[in-house]
């Protein structure tokens, strides 16, 4: 095994490991060449956690898709023709893009780009950053083997944000966007002469040029990023928050919210399947102080989708149902309490724990969280596995919950009580002395 593929296991959570080994069957399966490319490889050589899987494929994206959906119980999201992609769900609550490796070509900055598909080395020298175009190979004859063009790993290194290209950011000014989400949360600076092409985008004026469809694509990266509210300060502070709504500025910006937000997404322990949609809670807290027309002004400029729409508006509804249940005296156990969260959707659970005035809901939102949560962890693959169980199947989610609850259930053990101190060995007495009579003991007069 490759370092970077030792580095790559260390750094997934054992259902992300899982998904990495399917994919890699199913592309061999297919004889398409196969690579872990763009935001998992910045953030495992950044130190960072992987949230997502990105893969890029010498071939057919779509039809490799569909082929893991039949056979691994994986959901498509979405489907892009156009770029020859789909957004991927996995069991476990993975998720992965699925990319055909291609070629991008713009006819006018901001339009539609002329995509013909290309090896992986094209593919990654037409990306936004170079901390973006590095690609990790699964393919069994070079396995673990880093390609890297564009110098990224360098830039990771010295922690700064560099364009692929003096192009990058005219091409797709949606990438100026991401420059600063990506400077907010991981903390990099700007190398120059990006910084120089960042300014001259903004003096053409090119971000009035990015689509209905680029800004709701960004809108729920930075729903997904966990440091959501810096990207959201960094994003007023270069006037770029007013292009997914106007009113969005001054005091009609929910900081203190999305603050609060941000702080409670670190309660949710990593490799967690927590059914968690963002968006629909980060637009809530983002958008509490505007009016129902200023909402409606973001959903047309974003263009968002009826069912995200809908999922945002319905949630306080779907949270106060959850809320009702949680007050309830049957759930004064761990493991009633862990199956009733359990079947809870993550952004209800999340939405209890900013809004609820109920001391009781936030404590067992916070136990399960903090405690329940990360016992359950503790049941580990190897253990399934050598019950027989096999992942993917009903009866490996069964056993996995049964031996959850058992945990749940046992009761904590007593520490033991520390040792007495040993008594210290009488001083020896002199030859022919004796030791002195003690005194007995007697009872008061009264």
């Amino acid at each position: 095994m490759s370092d970077y593929m030792f580095m790559l296991e260390s750094h997934l959570s054992p259902d992300q490991n899982r998904v990495v080994r399917e994919v890699q069957s199913a592309a061999l399966e297919a004889g398409a060449r196969i690579f872990l490319v763009g935001g998992a490889m910045r953030d495992m050589l950044g130190a960072f956690p992987i949230r997502d899987l990105d893969f890029a494929v010498e071939g057919d994206a779509l039809k490799l898709a569909r082929q893991l959906a039949k056979q691994k119980g994986a959901r498509i999201l979405f489907a892009d023709s156009h770029r020859n992609a789909a957004e991927m769900l996995f069991p476990g609550g993975v998720r992965a893009e699925i990319a055909m490796a291609r070629l991008e070509r713009y006819p006018r900055p901001g339009g539609r780009p002329e995509i013909t598909p290309a090896t992986i080395h094209e593919d990654l020298r037409c990306r936004d950053f170079t901390i973006n175009a590095i690609a990790l190979s699964l393919n069994p004859s070079s396995r673990g083997l880093l390609i890297d063009p564009t110098n990224g790993v360098a830039d990771i290194q010295h922690k700064e944000l560099r364009a692929v290209s003096n192009y990058s950011l005219f091409d797709d000014p949606s990438r100026i966007l991401r420059l600063i989400r990506f400077r907010a949360r991981l903390g990099y600076s700007v190398e120059e002469k990006t910084q120089n092409q960042y300014r001259r985008v903004r003096e053409e004026g090119l971000e009035q040029r990015i689509s209905a469809q680029k800004l709701a694509d960004e809108l729920r990266h930075i729903a997904d990023d966990p440091a959501c509210a810096d990207v959201v300060r960094a994003l007023e502070e270069e006037g770029l928050l007013s292009l997914f709504c106007p009113a969005l500025s001054g005091a009609k910006i929910n900081h203190q919210g999305l603050a609060r937000l941000q702080k409670a997404r670190l309660l949710v322990p990593f490799g967690v399947d927590l059914r968690l949609e963002n968006l629909g809670l980060f637009l809530h807290v983002l958008t509490e102080k505007l009016t129902p027309k200023e909402k409606s002004a973001l959903v047309e400029a974003t263009r968002l989708s009826q069912q995200e729409v809908e999922r945002w508006r319905k949630l306080g509804a779907r949270a106060a149902r959850l809320e009702r249940l949680l007050k309830s005296p049957k759930l004064h156990r761990p493991a009633q309490l862990y199956l009733a969260l359990g079947k809870a959707e993550g952004d209800e659970i999340l939405y209890l724990l900013l809004y609820s005035k109920l001391r009781l809901v936030q404590d067992r939102i916070k136990n399960y969280l903090q405690k329940y949560l990360p016992l359950a962890l503790e049941v580990t693959e190897e253990q399934l596995r050598a019950r027989g169980a096999q992942p993917g199947t009903p009866e490996y989610e069964k056993l996995k919950e049964q031996l959850i609850l058992e945990r749940l259930s046992a009761r904590p053990k007593r520490p033991a009580p520390p040792p007495e101190p040993e008594k210290p060995p009488e001083p020896a007495l002199p030859p022919g002395q004796r030791p002195p009579l003690r005194k007995p003991l007697t009872r008061p007069v009264r």
